[in-house]
């Protein structure tokens, strides 16, 4: 089977793409109006009012989940590197039972619209709040900026446009989504979202598969010809096992410290929704990653890795290369408009999120110490929206040409660092206090941000040093545990009594929810002490 990238259209207008996107955008815009008029509440803007089945927010949590780096990233992975491609799907993928087991009711019992409400329930506010902030909106920014960077490159290839023209369409529309439809618009563009791409993805692996008598076997046999025996076993990408251990647990654990990630429990109407809507999203993201191999050894065998990386160096555009060669440039087209569709919607829950930490954790609990009226929190999470849909496109600008692939595996192991250790511990441990949680939430999203920056894929790869200072390309395998280990120590140096006595508290919500009274808790020589609830909306069971 002779690969061919003879007269491509990559690079060029493709009215096909122009139509799909234009009436993708048409529908997304129509859902935005009405879900404006249904956005009258910070709860509504934030979490539509609780009322996504768990269906739909599974769809949803897949279509946040499944972004462009998903569909474009592994499936030239797979074709530059065979077997080894595997790793980013499977890492990814893995995350989600922690997710389910772990994350999901008690998240959605304990808080109201951040993970941080959960971290802050028992330990004082502010100081908390501050440093969830800190890991959010880093987490939030590196991620904005690859998927913004990577936007403009798209669609620089598959429409014709300019990059910056590209960068600002994106931004543009985010933030249409956003400032006015909230999570209600947010929620039903990830499903849109998912169903196209989970469709496009499938209708393009069956056609890949057809060739070869709907027979993988036939297809990786096929592979193992050209490329030889050895793309068809691990070692070739990762060959270092701390490498490899590092980048998995950095995957794995930075699933369940997504900001954009948690705060879609918020959205269903209880905890049992919270944690089927896992179930749903585990299944449809498990088939994606399948999908995504196929694609991956059909671009590989179809395509060939030389026509590959002859239009892009990191393979991004393999899968794109491989709807053109089944199916022309209309299938070409189609899958281009659904590339651009899944940034936009991974863009648009990436905003949410850090318009959450600024307005809800920052301004209403940290500012105005939880007494800003409801209309001010609106107006509030609103004004940020747009000011982080104007700094995306102004990160997407400046960072034009950069090659900016590492800073999602950066946000993976800020979340897996920053975020996850404070949230478990907070649940989980009776003993951990304030200046642990703080403690323990600075440390790994500096940590993490360092040590990247000590890499070989910066020293090395960016700034062209013959060696790095740190060995590994992700830190999660060192600041993982260095998170865990500071809030650990530094509780147990710094002992609360209030944090320790409100434990039990914390364990009666996350399990049986908020309608049914906590237990009463009578420190010794105090008669009748009752503690202090926290001011949120009472959850249902």
């Amino acid at each position: 089977m002779n690969p061919s990238t003879a007269g491509s259209q990559i690079g060029q207008p493709n009215t096909t793409a122009i139509v799909f996107f234009l009436i993708f955008v048409s529908i997304t815009l129509a859902i935005t109006y009405w879900a404006a008029r249904r956005t009258k509440t910070t709860s509504e803007f934030f979490a539509a009012g609780g009322n996504i089945s768990a269906v739909q927010n599974g769809f949803a949590l897949a279509g946040d989940f499944m972004s462009a780096a998903s569909f474009l990233g592994i499936a030239g992975l797979v074709a530059t590197s065979g077997f080894d491609g595997l790793i980013y799907s499977v890492g990814w993928l893995v995350g989600w039972p922690v997710v389910t087991f772990l994350i999901a009711e008690p998240l959605r019992n304990l808080g109201k619209y951040t993970f941080a409400d959960a971290v802050a329930y028992r330990l004082k506010q502010t100081p908390v709040r501050l440093s969830a902030a800190v890991g959010t909106l880093t987490v939030v920014v590196f991620y904005l900026i690859a998927q913004m960077v990577g936007a403009g490159n798209l669609i620089h290839l598959l429409f014709g446009l300019s990059y910056e023209m590209a960068v600002v369409i994106v931004g543009a529309v985010m933030i249409l989504y956003v400032l006015f439809g909230g999570m209600i618009a947010t929620t039903w563009v990830q499903i849109v979202k998912a169903v196209l791409l989970l469709g496009g993805a499938s209708a393009l692996a069956v056609a890949v598969l057809w060739k070869f008598g709907m027979n993988p076997a036939a297809l990786f046999n096929e592979a193992a010809k050209m490329y030889g025996p050895e793309v068809l076993a691990p070692g070739k990408l990762v060959a270092n096992p701390l490498e490899t251990i590092s980048l998995g647990v950095a995957l794995m654990f930075g699933t369940a410290g997504l900001p954009h990630i948690l705060m879609r429990f918020y959205t269903v109407p209880n905890a049992k929704a919270a944690r089927t809507s896992v179930f749903y999203a585990t299944g449809l993201i498990g088939f994606f990653y399948l999908v995504t191999f196929v694609l991956g050894f059909g671009a590989a065998v179809l395509v060939g890795r030389q026509g590959i990386t002859a239009v892009d160096k990191g393979g991004n555009m393999a899968a794109p290369m491989l709807a053109e060669v089944v199916g022309g440039t209309g299938f070409l087209g189609f899958i281009a408009a659904v590339s651009f569709a899944t940034i936009l919607a991974v863009v648009a829950g990436l905003t949410l999120s850090g318009a959450a930490a600024l307005s809800h954790d920052l301004w209403s609990h940290v500012v105005r110490k939880g007494h800003a009226p409801e209309s001010e929190q609106l107006k509030v999470a609103r004004l940020a929206s747009l000011l982080l849909g104007v700094l995306a496109i102004i990160l997407g600008v400046v960072f034009k040409g950069q090659n900016v692939a590492f800073m999602v595996g950066l946000a993976f192991a800020i979340a897996a660092s920053a975020n996850f250790p404070a949230l478990l511990l907070s649940m989980m441990w009776k003993g951990f206090t304030t200046r642990g949680a703080v403690a323990s939430m600075l440390t790994g999203a500096f940590s993490a941000v360092l040590l990247i920056f000590l890499s070989p894929t910066v020293q090395v790869e960016l700034l062209g040093h013959a060696s790095a200072p740190f060995p590994l390309k992700n830190p999660g395998l060192v600041t993982i545990p260095l998170s865990f280990f500071v809030g650990w120590i530094v509780s147990l140096l710094s002992p609360e009594a209030e944090a320790s006595r409100r434990f039990a508290e914390v364990q009666h919500r996350m399990h049986v929810g908020a309608l049914v009274p906590p237990p009463v808790v009578t420190p010794p020589g105090v008669a009748g002490s009752v503690p202090p609830g926290i001011p949120e909306a009472p959850h249902k069971v």
